[in-house]
């Protein structure tokens, strides 16, 4: 891999993948519009072109592509709740953004795309962990989205030729992760109300557990899946820790006092079997959540 393309290249997952991609050597192009991503996060070694992927041209979005041997396509509008509000908005970019940036993909004659996808397809699993295999019924606009965009990869590989691999996220958590704001993570919410001095709102009863996955494992997957030597034919991944914890055992570990706050609708438990990316991939998630809240909570002086 010489040259690639990274849509959401400011945000937080997509600039610690770019940060990475640079110091093996990669030629990075970053495509990005800001709505959620930093300035402050973009690598300056990295060619940023401010473009939004829904509304772009396909003569644009050709030229923005073209030359690059991997496309990484993180842009998104993410988290759940929002999409229910606004669902709109969320399919323009989740579904519209993902079919320009595939299409022209293939005509730039792309190796392969790496897309990231969403663990919510599942919606409220009934295996655990959780295969790939196991059925989708997603909960939310945004999930139904993310898996149309699979569906799409799949599509792209099978009528267009373009290869195309999905990777299914767990709960995405590590260095840049947003404090505040509509698409802020459980962990990053917690934090800013402790900064703030203020008691941690939790959702339901706090028992909903999660599968937390760290960001640089994520952004290992990524690099594993764009250099794998095989076509992967829009094959599906699972990029999860294979660990759970309740909300309120993460509230524990950080030490704030809790307030139970909104009944919303939410899968129960998320708990992602690993072991196809294992075998295939050779990917290994070393993240451990425990020891990285301690770090955290040391670097935020909390």
């Amino acid at each position: 891999m010489k040259k690639a393309v990274v849509t959401g290249g400011a945000g937080f997952i997509g600039s610690n993948l770019v940060d990475k991609l640079i110091e093996q050597g990669v030629e990075v192009t970053i495509l990005d519009n800001l709505s959620t991503g930093k300035e402050e996060n973009i690598n300056p070694k990295a060619k940023f072109i401010n473009c939004d992927i829904s509304t772009a041209s396909e003569t644009d979005m050709l030229f923005y592509i073209n030359g690059a041997d991997i496309v990484f396509h993180l842009a998104a509008l993410a988290r759940v709740q929002p999409s229910i509000e606004d669902p709109i908005s969320f399919n323009e970019v989740n579904v519209k953004g993902t079919l320009n940036v595939l299409l022209a993909a293939h005509k730039a004659k792309v190796k392969r795309v790496v897309y990231s996808a969403s663990s919510s397809c599942y919606g409220d699993a009934t295996k655990f962990p959780t295969p790939e295999e196991h059925s989708t019924n997603p909960l939310s606009p945004y999930g139904l989205q993310k898996y149309v965009g699979e569906q799409y990869c799949k599509m792209f590989s099978e009528v267009y030729g373009l290869d195309t691999v999905s990777l299914r996220y767990f709960n995405v958590y590590g260095e840049r992760m947003n404090l505040e704001g509509a698409y802020c993570l459980v962990l990053g919410i917690f934090a800013k109300k402790m900064l703030d001095g203020k008691p941690l709102t939790i959702n339901n009863d706090g028992e909903q557990r999660r599968d937390f996955t760290y960001v640089g494992d994520v952004v290992d997957a990524n690099i594993l899946a764009a250099t794998h030597q095989d076509d992967l034919k829009g094959d599906v991944f699972n990029i999860g820790n294979g660990k759970e914890f309740t909300v309120n055992e993460i509230a524990d570990m950080l030490g704030g006092e809790k307030q139970y706050g909104n009944k919303v609708i939410e899968p129960f438990r998320t708990l992602a079997d690993n072991s196809k990316a294992l075998l295939m991939l050779n990917w290994d998630p070393k993240g451990d959540l425990p020891t990285w809240i301690e770090k955290y909570k040391k670097d935020l002086g909390i």
